[in-house]
């Protein structure tokens, strides 16, 4: 007990001293809060990052070129597996219906396409096969099976697609693996 009550004395002569020393204490009036930056706009981080992907892919697209007649049509969603690309490519899909565009005009088999395609779509998805003919009558790059390429490359309910067998139709003609509604 003798210790402890020497350390209070000791403890209240420091504090004594020291009030002492400084002297009198005026408060300080209140100032305003330090004002805060502004806060950051919010940015759609995964929005830009898609349109930098489509972006890259319609640019790998110009590079490319228009497809020639004899070029095979492929394409398969990251969420798709190269092996199921491979057995849409061997033909093992059911194909459920089928959209001829033999002698249709662009703008035409264009309407044509996207009409396809939703109707599946609604009835549930699945295997068809687009019939765009291989263009070897055409001047310079097949007209359709480009207009087909580039339809169904831009649609979030296109899977895959790849040029169906030869028995099936082979480059004049594409199977499509639609999204399941």
């Amino acid at each position: 007990m003798a210790r402890r009550r020497k350390q209070d004395e000791v403890d209240t002569d420091d504090a004594a001293l020291f009030r002492d020393a400084i002297g009198p204490v005026r408060e300080l009036p209140e100032t305003a809060a330090a004002p805060r930056a502004p806060r950051p706009e919010p940015r759609p981080r995964m929005a830009e990052r898609d349109e930098r992907e489509a972006l890259g892919e319609f640019e790998q697209l110009l590079r490319s070129g228009p497809l020639e007649a004899g070029d095979t049509l492929r394409y398969r969603r990251d969420e798709i597996s190269p092996k199921m690309l491979k057995r849409l490519a061997r033909g093992h899909y059911a194909v459920q219906d089928e959209l001829d565009l033999h002698h249709a005009g662009t703008r035409l088999a264009e309407s044509m396409l996207r009409e396809f395609i939703a109707e599946i779509r609604d009835a549930g998805g699945g295997c068809v096969r687009i019939v765009h003919g291989k263009g070897l009558h055409a001047e310079g790059a097949p007209a359709l099976k480009n207009l087909v390429d580039r339809l169904l490359r831009q649609r979030a309910d296109v899977l895959a697609f790849h040029s169906a067998p030869p028995a099936q139709g082979g480059t004049g003609a594409v199977l499509v693996l639609l999204r399941p509604r």
